[in-house]
């Protein structure tokens, strides 16, 4: 939880690539999709549990979104 501010930026790593392959894109990119559409993403995680990511969307895009995305 003390890393929550960090994961969701684009290239942070929290390992090095010799633990885990990626480019630490794959968060930052979840939390543009998840706002772009009115919503929200974090995470909860305990020490040696893993963590789990919760995303809360909206259940209608509002006129002003659906207007900018099409």
């Amino acid at each position: 939880m003390q890393y929550l501010d960090k994961i969701f930026k684009p290239f942070e790593r929290l390992h090095g690539r010799s633990k885990y392959g990626g480019t630490g894109m794959g968060l930052a990119i979840c939390k543009r999709i998840t706002e772009r559409h009115g919503g929200t993403i974090t995470a909860e995680s305990k020490p040696g549990e893993g963590a789990t990511f919760i995303v809360t969307l909206p259940m209608r895009q509002t006129d002003e979104r659906t207007k900018a995305t099409n």
